[in-house]
């Protein structure tokens, strides 16, 4: 393929399944499962180099310095991270990219998931090539996966020939099925899986929506025009973007268009979407268990055991078929033939408004990050860590005064007029209703303790003044 392929790379997600590694503040994309690098990395990692465009990236308001923080960490430059102000489902995410690149309608995109697995990239690349050469002559493409179990969670394609036969058309798409259904499915060895990874030439997926999904385009077009960049991502017109229909790239295009080829991908593919799936990925032992972090196995088989705390050490003995996942906050123990429940165990658990359903340990913001240690009554100690460069807004509380007392690093401080630096082992005391504000004018992180007192501890008791990030 001499032209190069733009890559689209869908990065939302509420975080239920890996719970509670992964949660709805900070889903798996974000995460590291099974490298040293996160789902996002990989994927950005996968598709860069002479044969790529810089990605265009689709995500929330939540997640946007998440993504470009670590976009940077592998040197992966995007030409734009767009921001959707609510979900609306991939249909309507796809078409958005499309109109980026309208000025060159012959612009072959690839559009996938960042939260996926692929073990052989070399082989992927390879099918991507392929589907982009099917692209240039007017296919509107899609990678199959071959089944290796009856998975009910996936959708399922049936080629119109021989599923080894190349960018062979498809016959249908076929939906999520019950078990019974699924492994009359896998008995035809044609059948493969539907990954969501689609391979097309701008101007023919143009054309697809105008078709077969025209009441997605007027509102696409409406929230890019009306799209304001700020801090370099560009973020959609919310009113315009509601209107769009909350419809799948499946529903919407796949399924009605004429012109729809598949090709077989045989990478060691997997979207890890229940601890089982990270069992199966993971290395492991001779007796089948997977070990991470600070964890101690005694006599256990195929059995997970995984701390992402280093304070928190678990000790598996004689455990067969279990999951074990620590976290300082939340633990879950669970038989890995009900690996698929977390989801719905989950509801139970938000139903008691336990914060840990939702909400990660660590809040990530984009001057850095901020853990709680301890909460009471009538107190709160958090862990912050500032960027270097990193400013938190201007701003005052009507319930809590704080004290901080800096770890690491030297820190800017703002209380009223008076501006200050405090350095390691020196704290401050901005009283209750005071405006103030901490900055980290050095080149290394910089951390402190902050020691809250007060009656209510809320992160909504925050008036901001002023903010560099022009949040609310």
């Amino acid at each position: 393929m001499t032209q190069k392929i733009t890559p689209v790379l869908l990065c939302g997600g509420s975080g239920t399944r890996l719970w509670p590694l992964s949660r709805k503040s900070y889903p798996k994309q974000f995460a590291r499962l099974t490298s040293d690098k996160t789902m996002l990395q990989e994927t950005a990692l996968r598709v860069s180099g002479a044969d790529f465009e810089d990605p265009i990236v689709l995500t929330s308001e939540a997640f946007r310095f998440i993504v470009a923080e670590q976009l940077e960490q592998v040197g992966v430059t995007p030409q734009a991270i767009v921001l959707e102000p609510s979900s609306r489902n991939t249909a309507p995410a796809i078409r958005a990219a499309v109109e980026l690149v309208s000025k060159d309608p012959d612009n072959i995109m690839a559009v996938m998931p960042t939260d996926h697995v692929i073990k052989d990239t070399q082989d992927f690349c390879g099918a991507l090539n392929q589907a982009a050469n099917l692209a240039a002559e007017g296919r509107i493409v899609t990678l199959g996966i071959k089944p290796t179990f009856p998975a009910t969670g996936y959708g399922y394609i049936e080629p119109a020939s021989h599923r080894e036969t190349i960018g062979a058309p498809v016959q249908r798409f076929i939906e999520k099925p019950d078990i019974a259904t699924a492994q009359k499915l896998i008995s035809n060895e044609d059948m493969l899986w539907n990954a969501g990874l689609f391979i097309f030439r701008a101007s023919d997926m143009r054309h697809a929506f105008d078709n077969f999904a025209a009441d997605i385009v007027a509102p696409v077009q409406l929230a890019i025009k009306n799209a304001k960049s700020d801090f370099g991502f560009l973020r959609l017109d919310e009113a315009a973007w509601s209107r769009c229909p909350d419809i799948s790239m499946d529903y919407a295009i796949m399924e009605k268009a004429y012109n729809v080829s598949v090709v077989p991908l045989s990478s060691g593919w997997s979207d890890l979407g229940s601890w089982e799936a990270i069992w199966d990925e993971s290395e492991k032992s001779d007796k089948g268990v997977v070990e991470t972090g600070a964890v101690i196995n005694h006599n256990c088989e195929n059995t997970l055991l995984r701390s992402d705390d280093d304070a928190v050490a678990v000790m598996g003995l004689g455990l067969k078929d279990i999951i074990v996942v620590a976290q300082r906050d939340a633990v879950l123990v669970a038989d890995r033939s009900q690996a698929n429940e977390v989801g719905n165990a989950l509801k139970e658990l938000r139903s008691r408004q336990a914060s840990q359903a939702d909400q990660a340990r660590r809040d990530h913001r984009p001057w850095g990050w901020f853990e709680s240690l301890a909460i009471h009554d009538r107190f709160q100690v958090k862990q912050i860590c500032v960027k270097p460069g990193g400013t938190l807004s201007l701003q005052s509380h009507k319930y809590r005064a704080e004290h901080w007392i800096v770890v690491e690093g030297t820190a800017e401080v703002t209380i009223g007029e008076e501006i200050k630096l405090v350095e390691t082992n020196q704290s401050v005391y901005v009283p209750l209703g005071a405006i103030h504000r901490m900055r980290n004018p050095g080149d290394v992180n910089m951390r402190l303790i902050e020691i809250q007192t007060g009656t209510y501890f809320g992160e909504d008791d925050i008036i901001r003044y002023e903010d560099v990030y022009a949040r609310k």
